[in-house]
């Protein structure tokens, strides 16, 4: 089975309190006192302290249309997923001329040639590289991508694949927009970015027999795509960017759909919801972690970290569950852990760990 050799998280440097934000957002996004009050009251609630963010937070106020931000977010993320790549190779005692597949995910900018593209001559990846840019899958593809290069993995068990996130969710803001969604939204996500390197079963041999660290397998994994929730969470892409859509019908699709997806992977191979020692859970917000706790009936502290998480950094989008993952890296022989994510469909992915 496929190994997860590290995983390296990364935060941008400005870091702000969650009032400060609300107070400098609130000017931007809702006009009428009526509104700012509402989105001060959302900020409150949220369950979050404080955030990262690419830019100054007085930056974002002149910060132009999406075509800056855009630029931004191609120059930022850049750095930041270079960052992410290099530490989490280090930490696995390989090189970037040993990567043979690399997938990049973000879901708060476009670029083409895309971010993983620019990475080969800036980080010194080989030019034969297989590389797969995925734009879409928003929070999820912390998961999914785990998930998919693990499946790659399979296939080939000699190579070295990586996965590498960056969500500068901060430059996706939408001034002027008092819709529910956008006020919850803008005091919910923050900017970071994350890389996971796995290995096929053969080449984690040849790094366990040279000494260096070693993390979980992935045993497996399973993908849901809920019925009839296309409308509840993802973007409205226009002339300023890209628009949250966000509604309350997120967390009952959690309760209502989460636990099958989550039992089928573990009947998948033999073993149930008592079976699992970890759940690492992506960080989507309080509501929807109280409808994961739900849906899975799990007991109040076993989504703890992923609450700590939460009022730390905020959702960090597709960043967020690698970022929890790397605090929990080091289990005992013997754990076993479901990581799993949400994201717009609506869809979740989740997948089986062991550490041996």
């Amino acid at each position: 089975m496929p190994r997860i050799a590290s995983v390296a998280p990364v935060l941008p440097d400005h870091v702000s309190a969650q009032a400060d934000i609300a107070a400098e957002l609130g000017s931007l996004i809702a006009r009428d006192p009526a509104q700012r009050a509402l989105l001060e009251r959302f900020h409150a609630a949220s369950g979050i302290a404080s955030r990262h963010t690419v830019l100054p937070l007085d930056a974002y106020r002149d910060l132009g249309g999406f075509e800056a931000a855009n630029d931004v977010w191609i120059r930022e993320g850049t750095r930041l997923a270079a960052e992410a790549l290099t530490t989490a190779l280090a930490t696995a005692g390989l090189a970037p001329a040993d990567v043979d597949f690399l997938l990049f995910t973000s879901v708060t900018g476009i670029a083409a040639p895309s971010i993983d593209a620019r990475l080969v001559p800036l980080v010194g990846l080989r030019s034969d590289v297989k590389r797969l840019p995925s734009f879409g899958l928003g929070c999820v593809a912390g998961a999914a991508g785990i998930a998919r290069v693990a499946d790659y993995l399979a296939g080939h068990p000699d190579e070295v694949g990586v996965l590498v996130s960056v969500e500068l969710c901060s430059l996706t803001l939408q001034r002027d927009d008092a819709s529910i969604g956008n006020l919850v939204a803008s005091g919910l996500f923050g900017d970071g970015a994350a890389a996971a390197v796995l290995v096929g079963d053969r080449r984690a041999e040849v790094l366990a027999a040279s000494g260096a660290a070693s993390g979980p397998r992935v045993v497996g994994s399973r993908s849901a795509l809920y019925p009839d929730s296309e409308g509840a969470i993802g973007w409205d892409v226009g002339a300023t960017g890209f628009r949250i859509v966000l509604t309350a019908a997120v967390p009952d699709a959690i309760e209502a759909n989460i636990a099958s997806g989550v039992d089928g992977l573990l009947a998948d191979h033999g073993l149930g919801r008592d079976d699992v020692d970890l759940w690492i859970a992506h960080p989507g917000g309080p509501r929807v972690l109280d409808a994961f706790a739900s849906g899975l009936g799990l007991p109040a502290d076993a989504l703890a970290a992923s609450r700590r998480a939460l009022e730390r950094v905020g959702n960090l989008s597709s960043a967020a569950v690698l970022h929890l993952l790397a605090e929990q890296f080091s289990q005992p022989a013997g754990t076993r852990a479901v990581l799993f994510a949400l994201g717009p469909g609506v869809t979740s992915e989740h997948v089986l760990l062991e550490w041996t």
